[in-house]
């Protein structure tokens, strides 16, 4: 499991050293992501076979502190197997497209190095058996993201849109870092799973913070780290921006890679979503999930309706899509958001690649009037 991440991880290493040569670090960057494919899809099929709830794991201690061991891990269930082949998949035809695309760009080397990055960092966090290896991994996801859309930096809004993205991103993730945070400080671990059935996931977790349940609080800043990476109201007026990046990084961020992220996250703690907010009450937090993600839905489309530059029109459509795979958690729906998930993907990623077609044959003219 781990050759999945490694292997792009290693090609950005490679290819920072080949700056002078773009199309031989495109190459190297292609059959890293090849092979880091073929690996995705045979787990995706040992995960195909997995029951309903099962999940093979493999944790290791990365270091200790004082008395307290704090271990890394890696987790296969049907969750993420198939958003392991999903990335990969897509991430391949859109490495390929990039090799054309930025055939003729001088620094084609350095954008294989971040693209590589880019879905190192992704793999990680798909197969992220502790919450903080995920987090690092959606940093990594942020950082590559953040040098992506401000690629062609000698442009004002491009620059502008990069720094726009990280600084909103992260204003979510400080939220997903306090859940972090009191998470350990309930359960003692951040593993999700282990053999002992002690992980995160698998405790029953008591007690109240300011009168609510702990999972519930737990939950709602784990929240904002999502409402953050996948573009949901009010944090989602980063994502349009990003438009100013390559069109290949705008196929890549809006269908396979960053705006899954927040959804996965969700999906992958959901029990934590399913603990009413008081013990008595009827409230949880999907009520919460699905009322944002609802009205996010509903917001994006509307704006999208007056836009005219053709890259706009689709990240607004992102967005709404976003919101409702939001509404299909919200409602107990973990299969059928994860399902609008990667349908949108594939189709998504088309509608991009095809508009950096028109943009390229219109002689880089987006505006659709």
């Amino acid at each position: 499991m781990a050759l999945i991440p490694l292997l792009p991880l290693l090609a950005a290493a490679l290819t920072c050293g080949l700056q002078n040569n773009g199309r031989r670090a495109a190459s190297v960057a292609i059959a890293a992501m090849l092979g880091s494919c073929g690996l995705a899809l045979a787990a995706f099929n040992e995960a195909w076979g997995m029951a309903v709830g099962a999940h093979k794991t493999f944790n290791f201690e990365w270091l200790t502190v004082g008395d307290t061991a704090i271990p890394l891990g890696f987790v296969l269930d049907p969750l993420n197997g198939a958003m392991l082949a999903m990335v990969t998949f897509i991430g391949l035809l859109i490495f390929i497209y990039s090799a054309g695309y930025m055939k003729d760009d001088e620094r084609m080397a350095r954008f294989f190095c971040y693209l590589s990055l880019f879905a190192a960092g992704m793999l990680g966090l798909v197969l992220a058996n502790s919450l903080l290896l995920l987090f690092m991994c959606w940093e990594i996801v942020g950082v590559a993201s953040y040098l992506l859309i401000s690629f062609w930096f000698h442009k004002p809004e491009a620059a502008a849109a990069g720094k726009k993205a990280f600084i909103v991103t992260r204003i979510g993730d400080m939220g997903f870092l306090i859940g972090i945070l009191l998470a350990f400080k309930t359960t003692g671990t951040l593993t999700l799973y282990n053999e002992a059935e002690s992980g995160m996931l698998q405790q029953h977790l008591t007690g109240t913070v300011f009168g609510f349940s702990v999972a519930a609080v737990i939950s709602l800043l784990l929240f904002m780290g999502a409402v953050g990476k996948s573009g949901q109201l009010p944090l989602h007026v980063w994502l349009p921006d990003a438009m100013e990046g390559p069109t290949p990084v705008s196929a890549l961020i809006h269908a396979a890679t960053m705006v899954a992220a927040g959804v996965f996250l969700v999906a992958r703690t959901f029990p934590l979503f399913e603990v009413p907010l008081h013990e008595e009450g009827i409230l949880k937090m999907t009520h919460v999930v699905a009322w944002v993600g609802a009205i996010t839905a509903l917001i994006a489309a509307c704006i999208a309706l007056g836009q005219y530059d053709i890259k706009r029109i689709l990240a607004y459509s992102t967005v709404s899509q976003l919101g409702l795979m939001m509404v299909g958690l919200g409602v107990g729906g973990v299969a059928v958001g994860m399902f609008h998930l990667l349908t949108h993907a594939f189709f998504k990623a088309l509608l991009f690649l095809g508009a950096g077609s028109i943009i390229h044959g219109c002689h880089e003219e987006q505006d659709i009037r």
